[in-house]
């Protein structure tokens, strides 16, 4: 088993490869583009690093991996399409660098190369992929689909929302880590379990994101606090205020989020009160916490050793130890 950094390292060395400028230009410089912003390619490093937990050479998986990071970085140029997002990783979206028709056309080739990406595979491989990445990514529109929607909706309850984040986010990490179960031709039984493992270490990890918009140390989260307040998101922090909240308290804070004043500060210092008094910073705490043991009390059920639970588990706990 290798390091998490020295996964990223060898991915993005493969990437390099792949992401090459051709014609026609205004197709592939866009896809080029996208590829190359960044992030930390937590995806593709799952699918490596799953591999070889159950004894596969990571290089045979490299392939699955970069599907999985060119579709994606295809729904992130959609989805920022749709929310008309001028930057994404600090840097300006495709379509406002070029336009919008160019965002939707290299969003299209991007998921026909993410499919492309499995044609070195066996048969019963190749055929194994496909099934889930289809799957995966028809869940992935659904939770866009939610997500679109929740926003002119006013009955949205805590399973509608954990429902959202699970096809939006958590499955494509599910996904991930069965993808390199399958390349390593692991049991149906474990790849069944690791995806498990992924989908709920994923909406632990979309719901603590909620948390620390709100709560998280500006130093160390990464991102504006208070973001998701200032733009009125009815994230788990939210929905769970709501239920919680005496009458008084829930009409504040429907009232703060019908208001997008120019200096949120004020709103922010209120909205948070509202979620510590309600009971809902810590109702989201313990949603966290249960989908974290969920995802650790999978790993009994693998057929892998004690030492490659105990790098699973500890992958999860650095991936969510972000200051809860």
């Amino acid at each position: 088993m290798l390091s998490i950094e020295t996964y990223q390292n060898k991915f993005i060395d493969f990437l390099k490869d792949y992401s090459v400028i051709k014609d026609p230009v205004n197709l592939y410089e866009p896809i080029q583009y996208i590829l190359t912003l960044g992030g930390k390619r937590l995806r593709p490093v799952l699918t490596l690093m799953t591999s070889e937990i159950f004894n596969c050479d990571y290089k045979k998986a490299l392939q699955a991996a970069l599907s999985i990071e060119v579709f994606h970085n295809f729904s992130l140029i959609h989805d920022d399409i749709m929310d008309d997002a001028p930057l994404r990783r600090g840097q300006e979206t495709v379509h406002e660098k070029w336009d919008v028709n160019t965002g939707i056309l290299s969003g299209d080739a991007m998921l026909i190369m993410a499919y492309q990406l499995f044609e070195t595979y066996d048969n019963s491989t190749f055929r194994a992929l496909a099934e889930l990445f289809s799957k995966t990514a028809l869940e992935v529109c659904e939770g866009q689909q939610y997500d679109v929607d929740f926003e002119t909706r006013d009955d949205v309850t805590i399973a509608d929302y954990l429902k959202m984040i699970e096809y939006k986010t958590a499955v494509l990490i599910g996904a991930a880590m069965k993808m390199g179960a399958i390349v390593a031709g692991a049991s149906e039984k474990d790849q069944q379990n690791i995806y498990q493992f992924g989908k709920n270490l994923g909406i632990a990890f979309q719901l603590q994101d909620d948390y620390l918009d709100a709560f998280g140390d500006p130093k160390t989260f990464g991102k504006q606090i208070g973001g998701d307040i200032i733009e009125n998101k009815k994230t788990i922090l939210y929905i769970h205020a709501l239920q919680l909240s005496n009458e008084k308290e829930r009409e504040a804070l429907t009232h703060l989020y019908s208001l997008n004043p120019k200096d949120a500060t004020e709103k922010i210092k209120t909205v948070k009160h509202i979620f510590e008094s309600s009971g809902s910073q810590e109702a989201t705490k313990q949603e966290i916490l249960s989908y974290t043991q969920k995802a650790f009390m999978v790993l009994d059920s693998l057929d892998i050793s004690e030492d490659k639970k105990l790098l699973l588990k500890q992958f999860g706990e650095q991936l969510m130890n972000r200051n809860v």
